[in-house]
């Protein structure tokens, strides 16, 4: 059984745009710190990792899906390069209310479980900043971990994601 480790991309991975604005090329793409050791931890400990986003700006045409493809692949590639790898990227680009992808809803983690199962919930994780992801990962099924903010609907809050992988390895030891 696979164990996942699913993680919203901006606010987790990198630094989040002003709040109405998108992360629309790679100058802009700032990750943030401790994340390539974090990730790194994880996959020492056997777990996949999922990135599972939503990228409401191509549906509002600020960008395109190639676009939010090419910074996935320049993510992927800088973070394998310092030994940190991401099993998958799914992203939403739908505009809210008009798919079953967008979280909170759970398509992303529906498409990650086809592709890796089986999968088992109860050792893994959703990790996020907003309470769309806490929620998307209580719908699934999984732990739940809020970064930035505390989320006080979330299993745990950490401060950020090395905090965050810390709590994972303490609490998943066989």
């Amino acid at each position: 059984m696979n164990r996942i480790v699913f993680l919203d991309r901006d606010g987790v991975i990198n630094k989040k745009a002003p709040e109405g604005q998108y992360i629309t090329d790679w100058e802009a793409f700032l990750l943030l710190p401790c994340v390539v050791e974090a990730i790194a931890l994880l996959n020492k400990a056997n777990y996949r990792i999922v990135v599972v986003t939503n990228q409401r700006g191509v549906a509002r045409g600020i960008m395109t899906m190639a676009m939010v493809e090419q910074i996935h692949a320049k993510m992927c590639s800088v973070l394998a390069a310092h030994g940190a790898f991401i099993d998958m990227v799914l992203f939403c680009p739908h505009e809210i209310g008009t798919c079953s992808c967008r979280k909170p809803e759970i398509g992303m983690f529906l498409q990650a479980e086809e592709k890796l199962a089986p999968i088992d919930r109860h050792g893994s994780f959703m990790v996020g900043d907003s309470r769309s992801d806490i929620e998307a990962g209580q719908r699934y099924g999984v732990h739940t971990i809020s970064l930035g903010e505390e989320y006080s609907g979330a299993d745990y809050h950490c401060n950020n994601l090395l905090e965050a992988a810390n709590y994972i390895l303490r609490s998943n030891r066989n």
